[in-house]
């Protein structure tokens, strides 16, 4: 069986002057245009393609990488809007389709939206839709408390932020854990700070436990890093070392490897600081 909106891995049955033909083990059968042929086949080899519908409503194979697949969310820029719907840039040659009835506000050519792909009952077509609470469940909880998430921001609320959890659950991220600039379209990694009783996710973004480290330590662990784990810096150091190296004083200095210290996350040497288990003559 070809699955549309998925990917499939078929076999190469014939090759013709418009493509290859492929298929399956129930004899169904797709075409792959030339453009999308490899130089290299024969017949028998199988492939990976993802298959959809053409502009005249065919299914057809391609290489391409579609930004969304069925059954899955994705954000997408609005390319076209007509008396049909809205049609988005998805990196295929015909674009998906959202119907008004699957607007939950009305789309404008230019923005982005995060939408569901999926196959529509009625017309067996691939279309997308904005109306997401349709496709996501929080009846049945598949994550834990302090689990690490995969996120994908879908709205801006005066509480925070809107996230697809998992592709599966929805989850609000509060406006005052968030550190950085996110918009809706971004994915993010998160963790699951509480499952409350009505099966509402509260998330975060830093690992649940985690104290966020004050900015000048932050600084100078990000530094030691990027060093490979060791700086030649140290207490009696030239202050200028140390603005050259740091861009701080050396106050703010000590005080930050005294915080990186206590949290063992550095040692102190006679010639400098390194990362657990480095040494700085190394």
């Amino acid at each position: 069986m070809i699955e549309l909106g998925k990917y499939n891995t078929l076999t190469v049955l014939r090759d013709t002057r418009v493509g290859l033909f492929l298929g399956s083990n129930t004899e169904a059968e797709v075409l792959l245009p030339t453009k999308y042929v490899p130089q290299d086949f024969e017949i028998g080899d199988t492939l990976e393609v993802f298959c959809y519908l053409d502009h005249e409503e065919r299914p057809v194979a391609t290489t391409l990488q579609p930004a969304v697949t069925r059954d899955n969310f994705g954000a997408l820029k609005v390319l076209e809007v007509n008396e049909y719907g809205a049609f988005m840039d998805w990196g295929l040659e015909k674009n998906l389709l959202v119907p008004y009835r699957e607007q939950p506000v009305q789309m404008k050519a230019g923005e982005v939206h995060v939408v569901y792909c999926y196959l529509d009952p009625k017309s067996s077509r691939l279309v997308g839709s904005a109306r997401l609470d349709r496709f996501l469940d929080n009846t049945s909880i598949s994550v834990t408390a302090g689990q690490q998430v995969s996120l994908l921001v879908f709205k801006e609320t005066p509480l925070g932020y809107g996230v697809v959890v998992e592709n599966r659950h929805t989850g609000l991220l509060f406006r005052d854990q968030v550190h950085q600039k996110i918009r809706p379209g971004d994915t993010l990694t998160g963790y699951v700070k509480a499952i409350r009783p009505d099966q509402k996710l509260d998330i975060v973004l830093e690992p649940i436990g985690f104290r966020k480290l004050e900015p000048a330590a932050q600084r100078i662990y990000e530094a030691l890093e990027a060093a490979g784990g060791k700086l030649a810096l140290h207490d009696k150091s030239d202050p200028r070392e140390i603005q050259d190296a740091l861009k701080m004083s050396k106050k703010v200095f000590k005080k930050g490897i005294g915080i990186l210290y206590r949290e063992r996350k550095i040692e102190i040497q006679p010639d400098g600081i390194c990362l657990p288990g480095q040494k700085i003559s190394d």
